[in-house]
C-alpha cells in the first residue's frame, strides 16, 4: 500500500517513514503544501498523513482541496495543535482522523490500519486471483492453501499486480507504486523482483499466474482475466 506524508519536520518525516517501511508500505514524503497537494492529485494513494503547520500552503487548505477534488483518500491530521477548534474544523473540513505531537509510532500505525480498514468497506481485504490469495490486514499471502512467505518489496509487489489483475503495469508504474516516488534506482529492480516472485508464487505450480508482457510489463492474471 501506497502513503502520502506530508511533513516539513526532517526527523518526524523521517520517523514516520521508516516506520511505515518497515510495514510494508511505500511511503512518498512531500515537504510542503503545495508539493503535498500535487503529488495526491497525480499518484493513487491508500492513505495520507498530513501535518497544518505547513509552507507555501498549510495543511487544512490542502485538506480542502482534496476533498474538493470527490476524492475519499483516509485523511489523518498529524499535528502540534492541539486545541478542540483545530480538531473539529479539520474534521469538518474532511479529515478521517487527527493525532497530536508528541506521538508514539504505535499508536500512529494503529491509527493507520484502522482507516485502512474502514475503507476497505468499499476495498475487499483481501484479494484473489484463482487460488492465489492475499489477506492486506494480515499481510498473508496462500496459494492452494499453503501459505507463501515475501520480503517486504515482495508483498507489495505482489499486493499491487494482484489489486490490477488482468491489467499490464510498466516497469515505471511499478516502481512509482512499490517503491516511491523519489525512487532513483535502475528499472531492472522490477525484473529480479519478479523473478523472485516467480520463484515464491508460480514455481511449484503448472499454471502460471504471473504474465510477462514484452516491452511493456507485468501483469498477473487467472483465465477469467486472460
Amino acid at each position: 500500500m501506497r502513503v502520502l506524508l506530508v511533513e516539513d519536520e526532517p526527523k518526524v518525516s523521517r520517523f514516520v517513514a521508516r516506520g511505515l517501511a518497515a510495514e510494508r508500505f511505500a511511503v512518498d514524503v512531500a515537504n510542503d503544501g503545495k508539493s503535498g497537494l500535487e503529488m495526491a492529485n497525480t499518484y493513487d494513494y491508500d492513505l495520507v498523513i498530513l501535518d497544518l503547520m505547513l509552507p507555501v500552503m498549510d495543511g487544512t487548505e490542502v485538506l480542502r482541496r482534496i476533498r474538493g477534488k470527490d476524492s475519499d483518500v483516509p485523511i489523518l491530521i498529524l499535528t502540534a495543535r492541539d486545541a478542540v477548534s483545530d480538531k473539529v474544523g479539520n474534521f469538518e473540513a474532511g479529515a478521517d482522523d487527527y493525532l497530536t505531537k508528541p506521538f508514539a509510532f504505535a499508536e500512529l500505525l494503529v491509527r493507520v490500519k484502522a482507516l485502512l480498514r474502514r475503507g476497505s468497506v468499499n476495498r475487499s481485504s483481501s484479494v484473489r486471483v484463482e487460488d492465489l490469495e492475499l489477506d492486506r490486514l494480515s499481510q498473508q499471502v496462500r496459494r492452494a492453501g499453503k501459505r507463501i512467505d515475501l520480503t517486504l518489496k515482495e508483498y507489495s509487489l505482489l499486493e499491487y499486480l494482484m489489486s490490477n489483475a488482468g491489467r499490464v503495469l510498466s516497469r515505471t508504474m511499478i516502481i512509482e507504486h512499490v517503491w516511491d516516488q523519489s525512487f532513483d534506482g535502475i528499472t531492472n529492480i522490477v525484473d529480479v523482483y519478479v523473478r523472485h516472485l516467480r520463484d515464491k508464487v508460480d514455481d511449484a505450480h503448472e499454471h502460471k499466474l504471473i504474465k510477462t508482457v514484452r516491452g511493456v510489463g507485468y501483469a498477473i492474471s487467472g483465465a477469467e482475466q486472460s
